[in-house]
Formats: structure tokens, sequence, C-alpha cells
């Protein structure tokens, strides 16, 4: 199990590793041909008044294509999080199959549980597959007394799962990082943008109308794009942290069934 733990850490860390630059390429080629194309400003040239959504993005300046390829990061991640925790829980519910368990060890019907387990697949039955056959190696174990034989089982549940846990909150440290970052680059935008605003009205005679529009459009682009990109992570991230709550809390209920099983069963 620890080999296939491995090799699945290592996807993640080369997934994390591909997404970011991926996002940050996608997200200047977006800002360039899309939201750049001269057919978003009047008389098909940059310079002028944006006539549509995707000219008044781009307006928003060069902070533009950072917020993007922060809302892209989110969303890959997110995606992958979601598909990765969903194999974690397995095929049924947690709850079922965690009452399945306990009624197939008030039993004592241990190879049908390991049976289930293989059936289940995931997380939680990796652990409660772990923790069933040391359970049965205990059982024939005679040079332990009842105290060490339960020791036993519970450390072979913490081992299995210490080294399940990190695989499900993998890539979050992402996703909560981009929530503060998407902001901080949203208010910087928006700094920029009041930078140029204040600079068009700063100037002798007349003021610049379209530089001072630009300014503020820049600086209202950034701040909605940073502020969106910043709830989405936020809500992504809390999202994922009650999934994972909810597995873990299947684990230890899980794992509690089997030692207190082994604990009714043994003498």
């Amino acid at each position: 199990m620890s080999s296939s733990n491995n090799s699945g850490g290592g996807f993640k860390s080369i997934f994390a590793a591909i997404v970011i630059p991926a996002a940050i390429i996608v997200a200047i080629g977006i800002y360039m041909f899309i939201l750049g194309n001269p057919a978003n400003f009047m008389e098909n040239d940059p310079n002028n008044h944006p006539n549509n959504y995707l000219g008044i993005i781009h307006k928003g300046g060069v902070i533009v294509p950072i917020l993007i390829s922060l809302l892209l990061i989110v969303i890959t991640i997110s995606i992958e999080r979601m598909l990765t925790i969903g194999a974690s829980k397995g095929k049924s519910s947690v709850d079922s199959f965690v009452g399945s368990i306990r009624s197939l060890l008030s039993k004592g019907d241990l190879n049908t549980a390991i049976a289930e387990c293989d059936k289940q697949k995931g997380s939680i039955a990796n652990v409660v597959k772990a923790g069933i056959e040391s359970y049965r190696k205990m059982q024939s174990e005679s040079s332990l007394d009842k105290e060490r034989k339960t020791a036993a089982i519970q450390k072979e549940l913490d081992e299995a799962t210490t080294l399940e846990l990190p695989m499900l909150s993998k890539n979050l440290v992402i996703i909560s990082t981009v929530a503060s970052v998407a902001t901080l680059m949203g208010l910087l935008g928006t700094v920029i943008g009041m930078i140029r605003a204040f600079a068009a009205l700063a100037q002798a005679g007349a003021p610049d109308a379209i530089a001072l529009a630009t300014g503020i459009s820049e600086a209202l682009i950034n701040t909605a794009l940073g502020v969106g990109t910043s709830a989405l992570a936020i809500i992504m991230y809390n999202y994922f942290t009650n999934k994972i709550d909810s597995l873990t809390y299947g684990i230890d209920e899980a794992s509690y069934s089997i030692v207190q099983s082994f604990t009714a069963n043994t003498k």
C-alpha cells in the first residue's frame, strides 16, 4: 500500500507542477487573443473604448492574465480534488460501508469483511482492510497478551491512516494560497488603475477622458476578478476540508469498531 501511495503522491506533485505553468500560458493566450481581439473594441482598435464585456476585461491591464491564471489553477485543482476525494470515499457511502463492517465484525466474519473492503476500495477501505488483516493475524498470535495484541492492531490502523490522509489534502495548500494571493493581486491592479486615473486628472488643461476611463476600468475589473477568484478558492477549500473531515471521521469510526470487536471477542 505504501508503494501505491508514493506513486500517487508523485503523480499529484507532477500534476501541480504542470498545472501552474500551463495555467499561466493559457491565461496569457486568453488575454492576448480572446480578450484582446480587435473585434472587441470600437473601430477594431484595442486603444479605443471596448464595445463588449471581453474588451472591458482586457482594459484591466497586465494584472488580468495573472488573475485569470489563478482562477484557472483553482478550477483545475478543484476538479482534480473532486475526482481524488470521490475515489477515496469508495463505491458506496461511508456510513453504509462502516455499518456493514461493524456488522460483519460482530459476527466474527473477517473474510467477508476483507472481501467487502476489496469491493469498496478507496482510502477508508484500505485502512479498514489493514486493520482487519492485523486483527486476523493477532487471533493466531500466541506469544502476546491481549493488551499487546490490541496495541499492535491500533498501530497498524494508525500507520495505514497516516499513509492515506495526506493524499486527501494534497494540493489544498495551493487553493488556500490562491485565496489570499488573488485578493492581493486584485488590490494591486486596483492601485495601478487608480494611479492611472489620477494621472489623467492631473494633466494640465482638460483631463484625458479616455485615460481616466481606462484607469477606473482597470481598477474595478481587477477588484472584481481578484475578489471573485478569492471567493471561489475559499468556497472550494472549505468544501474539500469538510469532505476530508467526513472521511477522517469514517476512518476513525471504523478503526474504533475493529479495536472494540477484537477486545470483546478476545480473552
